[in-house]
C-alpha cells in the first residue's frame, strides 16, 4: 500500500511503525473471509481491509477532523486478530489498530455519554474492589431494568446474579511446590477474573504445586493493562504495565522466575506484547522485553510437566472454544486441546472455531448488538457438538458464552486440575 506521510509525521515512532504496517498490506482481501464483523454486516468498512484504508486516511491527514464514520467502523473492530492469522503478507494489524485507537482518543471528541462510559469502564473493570461494588449496583439495576437507558441495559444483563467472595490466592504470597521443585513461576492475579471466577487461579495453584511448581503471587501485581490499552487509554495502560514489570522483578530477587503464568488469554496476548509497548522507553524497554519473554499461558507451562496419574473415572465430553487471544493473538492452536485429551477428556471442535464469541474485553458492553449476534452464532455451533460442557481459556469468553447457554462453561485449567486430583469444577456441581 502506498503512503504519503510527511517526514515530520514519520519522526513519531508510533506513526513510523504504522506506516510500515500499512505498506505491508497488498489489498488482497483474504482477511475479509475470516472477519466476524464483515461476516455479520457485509460492509467493506467493517472488514480489516476497509479499516486499514480508514486508518491510513485518518493518520495521513492530522490537520483534518476525524470523521464519525472512521470512529464508528474502527470501534466496531473486535481486535480478535483473526485477520492476522489469515493474512499472507504478515500485516501486524494489532499494532495498527491499537495506534488508531490511541489517535482517536487524543484527537476526537466523543459524545458525552460515550466518554463517560469508557472512562468508567477503564476505571472500574481493572480494579477488583471497584468492580465488586459495580456488580452490587448492577444487581439493583436488574430490578429497574425497564427504566434504564438502552445503552445501559447490556451492562446490567451481563452482570452475574452472584459472585464468589475473596479467594485464598488474592493476596501476595508464595505457594511451595509439592515434592521436588521443577519450576518457580509468578502467577498474574488479574483483575475482573478475581471477582468473576477466583476458582480459576485456585485451580492453577493446586495444579502447578501438585506437579512440582512453586507459585508466587507478587506484591504490587494486578491488571495487565489490556482493558485500558484497547480503550485507547494509553497512559493509564502503561502505568499498569510498568507496575507489573516492577512487581515481577521484585519477585525474581529471591530466586529466578522460570515463567510468568497467565490464566486469561486476553491478558497473555498483552503481556507478551510488553516489549513492543515500551520499546521507546529507555528505562523500561529492555526490562519489558525480558518480562514479555517469560509470559506463558498456563497451558504452555503445564505442557512442560508430566501430568500426575489420572483418577479412574469417566470424563464428560468437552467442546473446546479457542479464544481469539489464544489462537490468533498467541498462536496457541492445539496445545490446550491436546492437554485435555491427555487428561482423559473427549474433545470436540465447533464449526467456525476461528470466529469471535463477541466478548473482546469491553466490546460486549460498548457494541452490545453486534456482540449479541456473535454470541448467538457461537453458542449455536458449540451446542451443535452435543458436548456435555464447554471449555475455554479466557474469562471474558466464559462470561459471554455462559450468558447464552445452559451448558456449563469452565476454564481449561479447572478440568486439568480435576483430572489430576483436584476438586470438580463448581460449574459442574
Amino acid at each position: 500500500m502506498q503512503t504519503t506521510f510527511s517526514l515530520v509525521q514519520l519522526a513519531d515512532p508510533d506513526m513510523a511503525a504504522s506506516e510500515q504496517i500499512l505498506r505491508t498490506c497488498v489489498h488482497c482481501g483474504f482477511c475479509t473471509a475470516t472477519c466476524p464483523t464483515f461476516a455479520l454486516l457485509g460492509d467493506e468498512l467493517d472488514s480489516p481491509r476497509g479499516r486499514i484504508y480508514l486508518i491510513k486516511d485518518m493518520l495521513e491527514h492530522p490537520d483534518r477532523p476525524i470523521g464519525d464514520a472512521h470512529v464508528k467502523h474502527i470501534d466496531r473492530c473486535l481486535s480478535c486478530l483473526s485477520c492476522m492469522t489469515t493474512c499472507p503478507s504478515g500485516v501486524h494489524y494489532m499494532h495498527l489498530v491499537d495506534h488508531a485507537r490511541n489517535h482517536i482518543e487524543e484527537h476526537y471528541q466523543r459524545p458525552w455519554f460515550d466518554r463517560m462510559l469508557r472512562q468508567v469502564l477503564g476505571m472500574v473493570l481493572p480494579s477488583p474492589t471497584l468492580f465488586r461494588f459495580a456488580l452490587i449496583g448492577a444487581w439493583f439495576g436488574k430490578l429497574v431494568r425497564g427504566l434504564l437507558p438502552s445503552r445501559v441495559a447490556p451492562l446490567i444483563d451481563l452482570a452475574p446474579s452472584n459472585t464468589p467472595g475473596p479467594s485464598w490466592v488474592d493476596k501476595p504470597q508464595v505457594f511451595p511446590a509439592e515434592g521436588e521443585r521443577r519450576m518457580r513461576v509468578a502467577l498474574m492475579p488479574g483483575c475482573a477474573q478475581q471477582v468473576l471466577n477466583p476458582g480459576i487461579n485456585e485451580a492453577t495453584v493446586r495444579l502447578l504445586t501438585r506437579h512440582g511448581v512453586e507459585v508466587v503471587i507478587a506484591e504490587g501485581g494486578g491488571c495487565c493493562g489490556a482493558l485500558n490499552h484497547h480503550l485507547g487509554q494509553h497512559d493509564r495502560a502503561l502505568t499498569k504495565v510498568k507496575r507489573n514489570i516492577e512487581a515481577w522483578e521484585r519477585a525474581a530477587t529471591a530466586a529466578p522466575l522460570d515463567a510468568i503464568v497467565i490464566t486469561a488469554s486476553g491478558c497473555g496476548t498483552t503481556v507478551k506484547d510488553y516489549g513492543w509497548m515500551l520499546r521507546e522507553d529507555p528505562a523500561y524497554a529492555e526490562r519489558a522485553a525480558r518480562i514479555a519473554s517469560l509470559a506463558k499461558d498456563v497451558t504452555e507451562v503445564v505442557e512442560r510437566l508430566p501430568l500426575a496419574p489420572l483418577a479412574a473415572e469417566d470424563r464428560p465430553t468437552v467442546v473446546y472454544h479457542s479464544a481469539c487471544s489464544m489462537q490468533h493473538g498467541q498462536k496457541l492452536k492445539t496445545g490446550p486441546q491436546a492437554l485435555l485429551r491427555q487428561a482423559g477428556f473427549t474433545v470436540r471442535e465447533p464449526a467456525e472455531s476461528h470466529l469471535c464469541c463477541g466478548s473482546a474485553g469491553t466490546y460486549n458492553l460498548l457494541q452490545a448488538e453486534i456482540a449479541a449476534r456473535l454470541k448467538e452464532r457461537k453458542v449455536g455451533h458449540l451446542e451443535a457438538t452435543k458436548a456435555a460442557l464447554i471449555a475455554t481459556g479466557n474469562i471474558g469468553c466464559m462470561t459471554q458464552i455462559a450468558s447464552g447457554t445452559a451448558l456449563p462453561v469452565v476454564h481449561t485449567v479447572e478440568l486439568l486440575d480435576w483430572a489430576t486430583g483436584g476438586p470438580q469444577p463448581s460449574a459442574l456441581g
